[in-house]
């Protein structure tokens, strides 16, 4: 299975502790030479920084479309455009990523898509993680992960938990 994943599901899941779940689920993840550099440019207290670089199971590939990338890099940031790319010339099996314009681009290409919220309810279902609730709720407050109301009730809906009153993004 090959999976390319970019920036914020690796910086969001090790904010929480949860990377471990990328592994479990699909045994390793590609990302692209953008991905790393943002996640190891700022120095080692971004959250995945030591991860991406000593994790035997993250491998980092360069791009070799580079005019097809140029056409994608002012649609969204060179992270999303690289692991577009990279998903693309490896026919990748899944692309994670959050962010809505490059959701919206990889399902322009015909990507499979999911994100850390996907992610989450895939890991309940497989029985890695007793609860989607306590994490998703970890990461709005630890990560700043934003959720909105309705995706918030809609994903313990999918996890077959029950929606608690809690404050989130409208």
């Amino acid at each position: 299975m090959i999976i390319v994943s970019n920036t914020s599901p690796i910086n969001n899941l090790a904010a929480v502790e949860q990377l471990h779940l990328l592994k479990a689920l699909y045994g390793s993840i590609i990302i692209p030479e953008a991905v790393y550099r943002e996640l190891t440019g700022c120095g080692p207290t971004i959250a995945g920084c030591r991860e991406v670089q000593t994790y035997d199971w993250i491998e980092m590939r360069e791009v070799v479309n580079r005019s097809f990338l140029e056409s994608l890099l002012g649609r969204v940031n060179e992270g999303e455009a690289e692991a577009i790319a990279l998903a693309i010339e490896l026919n990748a099996d899944k692309i994670v990523i959050d962010e809505n314009r490059g959701r919206a681009l990889a399902n322009e290409y015909g990507l499979k898509v999911t994100g850390v919220l996907g992610i989450l309810v895939e890991a309940k279902n497989r029985g890695l993680i007793p609860l989607v609730k306590s994490v998703m709720d970890r990461l709005i407050d630890e990560a700043d992960f934003w959720v909105s109301k309705s995706l918030y009730s809609q994903i313990l809906q999918l996890a077959g938990e029950r929606s608690e009153e809690r404050r989130v993004g409208e």
